[in-house]
């Protein structure tokens, strides 16, 4: 048995919490090296006769990557604490591991025995139950439609009379997208996510100028409560976008830095480096986004700062009755900050979903105290390594097992998946245009668990490159719209509100497909089992059944066609097949 990679951490991915009477625990071991884990459980103080009194029970092969297996088990807690350790059984030995390291026989004593020493239910983590039930569309308001010309910025362009620039304005607005939500209803979403619509200078509004006003081209309060009211009627949640991490240049505690220097009352409210600020460097001497002059970086920090901020985020869920904060560039601030800030939410309304823009491994944030979920860029990565750069099936699989074990499952299920956005080349394009493979990769990223999102003008077959090219107008002329991509996303989000196998299930289990370029995965539901099945080749493919679906009666789900008790399964080029069977 190779000990050096048997690990287990008392953190949220590898012990969490699922309510207050059960906890989740998993384990790894080297790849194929363990037989079978079991684990040794008990409470601590339960005692017979000087013997600690203790349970076992088989842990579950819940899937490997290229280095491990992952083993994972739910325990009930009758009094809210645990102690426990692990039997790992290879070809040719067994031995106890416990938090002190390994043993030959299971000691005695409780003391060598990880511990959970009490389930507290106000640190269990409890994102907002409506998430997970979310599918989002993206808004970049700016590009979504021009709804009142009566507040047109001075410059504005024709709708869509020419390709996107970082400077131009084409006068979209918040009545834009009052006008267009029976478009919205009709694909099915259920959740808007707008880009910020704070004052700002720019067109993306993410140099805030004043964080307490909507920006006078997009609208006015009345029109903001007026498209919240509408979104909450036809049952879609609103979330806004918040820059906390920097303000705009000309945002006015900043511009008094500028003005007065050292003397500036505002001037712990940044970091300067020197005096005067010179903005035009191309390395500012003050700490910015990048190296952006016109993104000067806020010193959470400071009392007066989180303050302000705070004040920010009541004001908008008080006045408006948002449902979410979209957090941008949340790395890179402080969590301290974080904490207050979601103490500050909860406290105003309980079920705010708060997402922070986050690309990488983001652990430190999710473990309660902080964010719900980050935009889950790890996902779209992997999806379009397998779909649009033909990484194996093989190494897909151990990625997205290696992704999803480094979270905890609660935390998976309200992860914010996407496949681009405002910041990103359009899923269309990364596809070289290639239709089928847009549907491939859709399809997958709403299989598996989190909150999936649609960025706008996706559904009709907008393309565009990286910003700006991926901020056009969104075209409303049905005859340029691809109505085929249309029906199918709304298919998809149809298929995944009927379908307890489509993103919210518990379990996902990868098969061996036969065939290099279809991947095979099955999702579990108490009454259900969802067999899905993606072909990127550009030829149809017939692949051998797992065995356990071979002595089923298998329903194809978008045909509706009964399979009985095949072997077999083809495939179209390009294509994918959606068959189920029911263990009730």
């Amino acid at each position: 048995m190779i000990f050096s990679a048997v690990s287990h951490l008392q953190t949220p991915a590898e012990l969490y919490s699922i309510n207050k009477e059960s906890v989740c625990v998993r384990i790894k071991t080297a790849k194929n090296d363990v037989l079978q884990v079991t684990i040794i459980h008990g409470d601590p103080y339960v005692w017979e006769q000087d013997s600690w009194q203790s349970s076992e029970k088989s842990m579950s092969l819940a899937g490997s990557d290229d280095l491990h297996d992952y083993w994972t088990v739910t325990l009930q807690l009758p009094h809210s604490r645990l102690r426990y350790g692990f039997i790992l059984t290879s070809t040719d030995e067994s031995v106890v591991y416990t938090e002190r390291g390994f043993y030959q026989e299971k000691p005695k004593h409780v003391s060598p025995y990880f511990c959970l020493p009490y389930l507290h239910e106000n640190e269990i983590f409890s994102p907002p139950s409506w998430v997970k039930d979310t599918v989002w569309y993206q808004i970049f308001p700016e590009r979504f439609s021009n709804g009142d010309p009566s507040i047109n910025p001075d410059n504005v362009l024709p709708w869509g009379s020419e390709e996107p620039q970082v400077d131009s304005f084409f006068g979209g607005d918040l009545q834009g997208v009052i006008n267009h939500l029976d478009h919205l209803s009709d694909l099915g979403i259920n959740g808007i996510y707008f880009t910020p619509i704070f004052k700002a200078f720019s067109n993306h509004k993410y140099d805030t100028i004043d964080y307490m006003q909507i920006d006078p081209q997009f609208g006015d309060e009345q029109t903001l409560i007026k498209l919240v009211q509408e979104c909450h009627k036809r049952g879609i949640r609103v979330m806004l976008d918040a820059v906390f991490n920097h303000s705009g240049y000309y945002f006015e505690p900043f511009q008094d830095v500028l003005k007065n220097g050292e003397d500036s009352r505002y001037r712990d409210w940044f970091h300067p480096h020197a005096y005067p600020l010179d903005p035009h460097a191309q390395k500012p001497n003050y700490e910015t986004f990048a190296f952006v002059g016109m993104m000067p970086k806020l010193n959470t920090a400071n009392p007066e700062v989180k303050d302000y901020l705070l004040q920010v985020a009541r004001y908008w869920i008080e006045t408006f009755d948002i449902d979410g904060w979209r957090l941008d560039v949340a790395n890179e601030v402080d969590h301290d900050f974080w904490r207050d800030f979601r103490r500050t939410v909860k406290e105003t309304k309980e079920d705010v979903y708060i997402l922070g823009e986050i690309w990488h491994q983001s652990t430190p944030w999710l473990v309660g105290d902080q964010f719900d979920a980050v935009m889950n860029y790890p996902l779209t990565d992997a999806i379009q390594d397998f779909v649009l750069r033909e990484e194996t099936v093989e190494s897909f699989t151990q990625s997205i097992t290696r992704h999803l074990f480094s979270y905890p499952q609660p935390v998976n299920q309200v992860q914010f998946n996407l496949l681009d956005s405002h910041d990103t080349a359009r899923v269309l394009t990364e596809s070289n245009g290639n239709k089928n493979h847009v549907m491939l990769q859709y399809l997958m990223l709403f299989s598996f668990p989190g909150s999936p999102c649609i960025y706008y003008g996706d559904e009709i077959g907008m393309a565009g490159d990286n910003d700006p090219g991926c901020r056009a107008c969104m075209i409303w002329d049905q005859n340029k719209q691809d109505t085929e991509l249309f029906t199918f996303v709304k298919d998809l989000i149809q298929w995944r509100k009927e379908l307890p196998t489509m993103g919210t299930y518990e379990t996902i289990q990868f098969h061996e497909s036969g065939v290099d370029d279809v991947l095979l995965y099955s999702t579990y539901s108490n009454d259900e089992v969802l067999l899905i099945a993606i072909n990127r080749s550009q030829t149809a493919q017939s692949i051998v059944l797992p065995e356990s679906f071979m002595d089923y009666t298998l329903i194809d789900h978008i045909s509706g066609e009964t399979l009985d008790k095949q072997t077999a399964l083809e495939i179209s080029k390009e294509h994918f097949r959606l068959v189920k069977k029911h263990l009730s």
